[in-house]
């Protein structure tokens, strides 16, 4: 799977143990990374809910059997 690249060999051991401590066990070394891209902040009020779906849409992830990890982009606003 593509996730291998960031998590599989002897290289990757420094990768492993930053993704170890964000909680993650060795089950879930053997399950795709998934990434959601969120623009979420507490300035645009058309993002202000992106938060809220990016739970449910990490829920779905895990029930589906990867692993779910957030990273922030910039957030455009045309007001």
């Amino acid at each position: 799977m593509r996730s291998d690249m960031v998590k599989d060999g002897i290289y990757k051991a420094p990768s492993r143990s930053l993704f170890r401590g964000t909680g993650l066990c060795d089950d879930d070394f053997d399950k795709p990374f998934v990434g959601i891209a969120n623009s979420w902040n507490e300035i645009i009020p058309g993002h202000i809910h992106l938060d809220r779906l990016v739970e449910e849409i990490k829920k779905g992830i895990s029930e589906a059997g990867g692993v779910p990890f957030t990273f922030g982009v910039p957030g455009i606003c045309d007001g």
